[in-house]
């Protein structure tokens, strides 16, 4: 399994957070780990503290959150992709819960929810509004049911990467890989996760972030895909899954 995160300057956040990454136990359930940190051009050393914490490091000097993605997915090695940003809000302690259920129910494309009244704490109140009503504009157009489409964690098996029509360089791409996993017709679900109060400077610009977004949803929504093949999509979704939202 590969854990691929993003960075842009968190050098503060780097050493807390790979020890939340519960290698040691993953190991035990029989996942090989890797974790690729990718630097995003940062300024504050972030690449050379993640290599001597032990991560692999990708330069992406592209600046952009889907940027960061496209170079980490590019040399992730792993047949299973775990994702989450590097400021510590998502709970990477819970990879080998959410990994038996991937494996148990046969979900090729896991989301998770942050948006739930115990997390409410860990978000600006307006950051809050603005995730509830990008995730309604997301479930009207895509119908996949998905009660937060702007979550950073999401596990995946590689495949469905390589099946796939992701293009923003920047924050849409959050919601795009979601929404293109459906249109694809994999096997998805989304699952409750504790969300965590950010270490160090918010880097989302709230206004300009949240108006491009709803721009692509209605852009994706619409245009013609650029995919070659689809022979790696398997369409059947999953009927029920105990104890989790699951889309179709």
């Amino acid at each position: 399994m590969s854990v691929v995160i993003p960075a842009l300057n968190e050098a503060p956040n780097l050493p807390p957070l790979m020890e939340t990454i519960p290698v040691a136990a993953l190991t035990k359930a029989g996942w090989e780990t890797e974790v690729v940190v990718v630097d995003n051009d940062s300024s504050d050393g972030t690449g050379e503290l993640a290599l001597a914490l032990g991560a692999r490091v990708v330069h992406q000097p592209e600046r952009g959150y889907g940027n960061a993605y496209q170079a980490g997915f590019a040399a992730a090695s792993g047949d299973v992709i775990a994702t989450g940003d590097a400021d510590l809000t998502y709970p990477f302690d819970a990879l080998p819960a959410l990994l038996t259920a991937l494996e148990e129910h046969e979900i090729e494309f896991m989301s998770t929810n942050r948006l739930l009244q115990e997390n409410s704490a860990a978000m600006k109140w307006s950051h809050m509004v603005a995730n509830h009503a990008l995730s309604r504009v997301s479930r009207m157009l895509f119908r996949n049911g998905l009660r937060d489409s702007q979550s950073g964690m999401w596990i995946f098996r590689k495949y469905v990467w390589q099946g796939i029509d992701v293009r923003s360089p920047g924050m849409a791409f959050s919601q795009e890989i979601k929404n293109a996993a459906t249109l694809a017709g994999f096997r998805t679900a989304e699952v409750p996760i504790e969300y965590r109060k950010r270490g160090g400077d918010v880097k989302l610009n709230a206004l300009p972030d949240g108006m491009a977004n709803l721009r692509q949803l209605f852009q994706h929504r619409y245009r013609r895909p650029h995919m070659a093949s689809t022979a790696l999509v398997f369409p059947t979704p999953l009927s029920s899954v105990e104890g989790f939202g699951t889309t179709a």
